[in-house]
């Protein structure tokens, strides 16, 4: 029971503090309600939802067309699973080969299990296709990468963290620095498989890699037969101001990883798309899931992949990311080393001499603005690609104000 002096919000947290895991340190905000860019907590105080629950929400909270083909589909059938078709898999499927101009895609829930799922197609097409030795598959990958949180994808992180106390890890993977063409160059051999990279590392602090860096991956995976995996579930969707943060350098990887905004905020939607050199490596048995390309995620995801397409999310996010992003630059503030990104997946890097990224995010919260702190030096701001150029104002008069 809340106490007089005691809010709705401290009992939340005590409540949760008790029965969850300690594994996430959140702001202290505990919200009730979302529409569009904006959040309630459950003590009706309103915030600017910078986050978009780290690219999940790219069409806003609860866009009425996607929760109206959920609503709608929940009243019809849920889940099949894949012992049995069912009617919308394949139409979403379809939408989303013709959006990424691929062959076939693969439905998983996931971000991770999408990359999982790319890293068991790539290991097999080594060994069926390119005629790679039994268990000898390499995939390469960066450094300063988040790909998910399984424990093989933890295994490869260079982030001590990430590993701690979760081994023994699985081999196979090959760690080189991020954006060092050269390096990748000197990686691979007859073992490579894959190169496994993001276009712009978001959780490792909105990392920008030099231009032409993608270009030349995509050359050199070409010219050694090794596949390009392009993980866009952050990137992807219109987050970078295009569909494909890829196709800012004009790259087509051989395989492409989507999830986050496919399920609109809604629901677990991912999928690893590719054509049929790749695809045609699984046969029924090799992969599956219960979950995946059910007619509810289906139906969410064809509706949440139609809203960025048709209110043209990657051009609002190229034009107000340049803008926010310039005016930032513009605020010259002693605390801030430098302000990095691509449309409205932006990164603002906090001096060491000033501390840490987490009180600039909290004095934001004070101010009725969501951000959140990765990689300890860099406040992330990512808001809906919805959002207007008003409330995009409104932020940075709280930045400006915090930062300076």
């Amino acid at each position: 029971m809340t106490t007089a002096t005691e809010t709705k919000t401290d009992a939340f947290l005590s409540e949760v503090d008790q029965f969850s895991a300690h594994n996430y340190h959140p702001l202290p905000v505990v919200l009730e309600r979302g529409e569009g860019s904006w959040v309630w907590d459950v003590d009706g105080n309103r915030y600017l939802d910078m986050l978009s629950a780290y690219s999940a929400l790219n069409q806003g909270h609860r866009h009425p067309d996607i929760i109206a083909a959920a609503v709608e589909q929940l009243g019809l059938l849920t889940l099949t699973s894949r012992a049995f078709h069912n009617d919308l898999m394949g139409p979403f499927l379809k939408a989303l080969c013709e959006a990424t101009g691929f062959e076939k895609a693969l439905p998983m829930n996931t971000g991770a299990e999408a990359v999982e799922t790319a890293i068991k197609m790539v290991r097999k097409w080594g060994y069926k296709v390119k005629g790679v030795a039994e268990g000898k598959a390499e995939i390469i990958v960066c450094e300063n990468n988040f790909h998910g949180r399984t424990t093989t994808i933890v295994g490869f992180s260079s982030e001590a963290q990430y590993k701690d106390g979760f081994g023994p890890f699985t081999p196979g993977f090959v760690e080189i620095p991020y954006g060092d063409a050269d390096a990748l160059a000197a990686a691979i051999n007859e073992n490579t498989v894959g190169f496994l990279v993001e276009p712009l590392q978001g959780e490792g602090g909105v990392v920008v890699p030099p231009e032409g860096y993608l270009a030349k991956a995509r050359e050199l995976c070409s010219a050694q037969h090794v596949a390009f995996i392009a993980d866009e579930i952050q990137t992807g969707l219109g987050r970078t101001g295009r569909l494909f943060c890829c196709d800012w350098e004009g790259v087509r990887p051989d395989i492409l990883i989507v999830g986050k905004a496919l399920g609109g905020g809604v629901y677990p939607v991912s999928a690893a798309i590719s054509d049929s050199e790749f695809m045609d490596v699984y046969t029924p048995g090799d992969h599956g899931s219960t979950f995946g390309g059910n007619p509810l995620g289906a139906a969410v995801g064809l509706a949440s992949l139609r809203v960025v397409i048709e209110e043209k999310l990657s051009q609002r996010s190229d034009e107000l990311g340049s803008w926010f992003m310039s005016e930032l630059r513009a605020l010259e503030s002693p605390h801030v080393e430098e302000v990095r990104g691509q449309g409205l997946m932006v990164g603002v890097v906090i001096k060491e001499s000033s501390g840490t990224a987490r009180p600039f995010c909290e004095a934001l919260h004070a101010r009725g603005i969501l951000a959140k702190e990765t990689h300890h030096q860099v406040i992330r701001f990512a808001p809906p690609l919805t959002i207007s150029r008003e409330d995009l104002e409104f932020a940075l008069k709280q930045a400006r104000e915090v930062l300076t």
